[in-house]
């Protein structure tokens, strides 16, 4: 029998983040979490680490350690997305306030730490969030790069364009910077975009079949995802709103699901109408070197399975 995943989930918590902690965790055979690292991204540090602590809480799993990162970009204004998630970052649920403390350690030193420490190609960083703490990560010690099994983050936009300018999607337009370093790190990148969340909607029928679990954590995602979903209904007229940051860890749980291309993608970093985009050579016209595999399809259906799975699974 094959170990448990070891993988580091960096994140802004954010309710789809919270889906994503929730698949990490109820996988125990498949996903080992060493740690979880915050930054500032939908609401500011201080939330989002508390959101973090809140999450584990809810599921009995506060011996997952927490770990304080960046509370603002490299070089550039932090922006945050309150106006989607609510003020604190997790509205549709009341969380009591947490009562684990984190971590003292700065986040870029542990996943420095953890990675080095560990044999080569053991650990898988997942980046839920803007891509800030990874970048320092890699700038005090370039070797973890390479020495990752590798970097499954969600971020960026193609064909779908951006969801915070025409181009540019938000994790990577809060801070472009960070986005480009680890893109140029060398490490193995695989990269959930706009382009397959957009085709992982929440449906009404499926939040239904999530209430029906009668489990603690499925009831507090039904009020968290049911007040998430709002804003991209209204933004785009659909039927339910994409499920972002979980694609990541289906994709570590059930590869089949997914279908992507090997690409080069280059961060936008010059101020304008571009700033942030994630610049995509889906063809190799510019013959600049492959750097990432770029999911362009996702099988929904068995998605949301495996997500109620996890619920199942959860207290």
């Amino acid at each position: 029998m094959m170990s448990p995943r070891s993988i580091i989930i960096d994140t802004d918590p954010g309710q789809d983040d919270a889906v994503a902690f929730m698949l990490a965790l109820a996988f125990p055979e498949t996903i080992d979490v060493l740690g979880i690292t915050t930054v500032a991204g939908n609401v500011g540090l201080s939330k989002t680490s508390a959101n973090a602590l809140k999450l584990l809480e809810l599921v009995g799993r506060a011996d997952v350690p927490v770990f304080a990162g960046a509370s603002a970009p490299f070089a550039v204004k932090l922006e945050t997305a309150e106006y989607v998630h609510g003020e604190t970052g997790l509205n549709g649920w009341t969380f009591p306030d947490p009562v684990t403390p984190l971590r003292p350690e700065f986040a870029p030193d542990f996943i420095v730490d953890c990675v080095m420490s560990r044999p080569e190609k053991s650990v898988t960083l997942v980046p839920l969030g803007p891509l800030t703490n990874v970048a320092m990560a890699i700038a005090k010690e370039p070797r973890i790069a390479t020495r990752l099994d590798k970097i499954v983050l969600m971020g960026g936009a193609n064909i779908e364009g951006g969801n915070s300018t025409p181009a540019a999607e938000f994790n990577i337009w809060v801070d472009p910077h960070a986005a480009q370093r680890v893109f140029r790190s060398g490490a193995e990148i695989v990269v959930m975009s706009l382009d397959v969340t957009h085709q992982a909607l929440i449906r009404k029928a499926w939040l239904a079949d999530l209430g029906a679990l009668k489990r603690k954590a499925a009831e507090a995602f039904v009020g968290l995802l049911s007040f998430y979903e709002r804003f991209d209904e209204r933004k785009y007229g659909s039927d339910g709103g994409p499920l972002h940051d979980p694609t990541t860890l289906a994709y570590l749980l059930k590869p089949d699901l997914f279908e992507g291309k090997f690409v080069n993608v280059e961060i936008e970093t010059t101020p304008g109408l571009c700033f942030g985009q994630t610049v995509v050579d889906r063809w190799a016209v510019t013959g600049r070197e492959k750097n990432a595999t770029w999911i362009t399809k996702i099988d929904a259906e068995g998605f949301f399975e495996l997500i109620l799975e996890a619920f199942r699974r959860l207290p």
